[in-house]
């Protein structure tokens, strides 16, 4: 059975030349031509996600938040955009892998295929700490079995932490997983959402479960 792939790229000419090179190689190639809205059901049953980042629509940092938010595959970040900014940026919001623009074919396919041998990162849907669940295909946390109604920001924010129990997270990093700069602000206003959501954690009896690591930014306690 041939492996799906699917590409987000708006250059009809390299999106048409990198559909060919897949199908080439065995792949199965769906092609989206422009950014949009990714929901869990998007994303069924494809294999790897290739996608540029300067696309109409949605842009492409905003897909890949939104790949993460509710699903584990691959991603493989295709972009002329080759400032370190960029590519950090990507890898911090749980991109795989990033290519700039030009490249050989034959490298992008053997990209494609040395992501495919390995499992993706991550633990699937259901992220288990301690006492903590979440279920991020349906978008619920609980603690000790009760569950924590939590807004979006507070979820996105949980659910980094609870990705890497124990290890400490830059608040930068935490605030481009969890915020969106025009509804949310930026890193200034991530402290208020984390008061928020310690105070309903306070409220099930626990206190101690999100540390303050002093100049860098937070965790969740192991």
């Amino acid at each position: 059975m041939s492996r799906r792939v699917l590409l987000v790229e708006d250059d009809s000419e390299l999106g048409a030349q990198i559909v060919h090179r897949l199908q080439d190689h065995g792949f199965e190639a769906v092609w989206w031509r422009e950014g949009r809205r990714v929901a869990q059901e998007d994303l069924r049953g494809f294999d790897l996600v290739i996608v540029d980042l300067m696309l109409p629509g949605v842009y492409g940092m905003d897909m890949l938040k939104d790949v993460r938010t509710c699903s584990e595959v691959p991603v493989l970040v295709l972009s002329a955009r080759d400032a370190t900014a960029d590519k950090v940026r990507a890898l911090k919001l749980g991109a795989d892998d990033y290519m700039t623009k030009p490249f050989w074919p034959e490298e992008l396919m053997e990209r494609v295929r040395a992501r495919l041998r390995r499992p993706a990162l991550g633990r699937g849907d259901v992220l288990e700490a301690g006492a903590l669940r979440i279920d991020r295909a349906r978008r619920e946390a609980q603690w000790k079995g009760e569950r924590l109604e939590l807004t979006r920001v507070e979820f996105e924010f949980l659910s980094a932490l609870a990705e890497r129990p124990g290890e400490a997270m830059t608040r930068r990093a935490l605030a481009e997983r969890a915020l969106d700069p025009e509804r949310d602000g930026g890193e200034r206003t991530l402290d208020v959402h984390v008061s928020r959501l310690r105070k309903k954690l306070a409220q099930m009896g626990e206190t101690s479960l999100i540390e303050t690591v002093w100049g860098i930014g937070y965790r969740l306690a192991p």
